[in-house]
């Protein structure tokens, strides 16, 4: 008789309620262990060095930093770590920056318990995980001859702060949300706007709705 494979998984989420509510998720699964849990970026990236978990479930928005630029460094420095983006933002808006940064799968916090366990156990053994609707979006995109669209040449930061701007938050809000200056938020707007040859604050909501960036 085979041996059970127990899979060791790490939680990455500024909310306590949210790793709470994952622990009671994975606790009802005998083939699932929490063998650690990160509050920040920070002790995310410590936590993926110093446990032998298999698989991370990363929070896309952590207080500290983004959570796309803790993927790229965690998977630099532990590239066998099936990171599964968690994120209450819709598919469309940061999952495929996150699958080329790394991750082996991204899933919204929207999604059912029973989901979210498919998901685990599918990075898990070496595969990676989309859900039918996003995999349906990336099937089309295959072989289209389009040209690149504006939002798609900016930095991980930056397209944040254009999702931020465009659900009507002001620079002084989003520096609060992202715990960094207003003046660096300011040159993170002016970047993007050269970059997307946009001028105001109001072209760039209007960007983001036609694309489909923001609800």
């Amino acid at each position: 008789m085979s041996e059970k494979v127990t899979i060791r998984v790490c939680i990455a989420d500024d909310h306590a309620i949210v790793r709470e509510g994952l622990k009671q998720i994975l606790a009802d699964e005998n083939d699932m262990v929490v063998s650690g849990e990160a509050e920040n970026g920070h002790d995310a990236v410590r936590l993926a060095g110093k446990t032998r978990c298999q698989v991370m479930l990363l929070d896309i928005s952590l207080p500290d930093r983004n959570g796309i630029d803790v993927l790229k460094q965690i998977k630099k420095e532990k590239p066998d770590l099936a990171v599964l983006m968690l994120s209450m933002h819709r598919e469309d808006q940061y999952a495929i920056r996150a699958l080329k940064a790394g991750a082996a799968g991204y899933i919204t916090k929207q999604s059912a318990p029973r989901e979210l366990i498919t998901a685990i156990r599918l990075v898990a053994s070496g595969q990676k995980y989309v859900s039918a609707a996003l995999a349906q979006t990336l099937a089309s995109a295959i072989g289209e001859d389009h040209e690149s669209a504006a939002h798609e040449g900016l930095s991980d930061r930056e397209y944040q702060t254009l999702t931020m701007i465009a659900s009507g938050m002001t620079v002084t809000q989003i520096a609060g949300e992202l715990s960094l200056s207003v003046k660096t938020i300011s040159e993170y707007r002016a970047r993007l706007l050269v970059k997307m040859k946009l001028r105001t604050s109001a072209e760039l909501t209007t960007y983001a709705i036609r694309n489909g960036l923001v609800d």
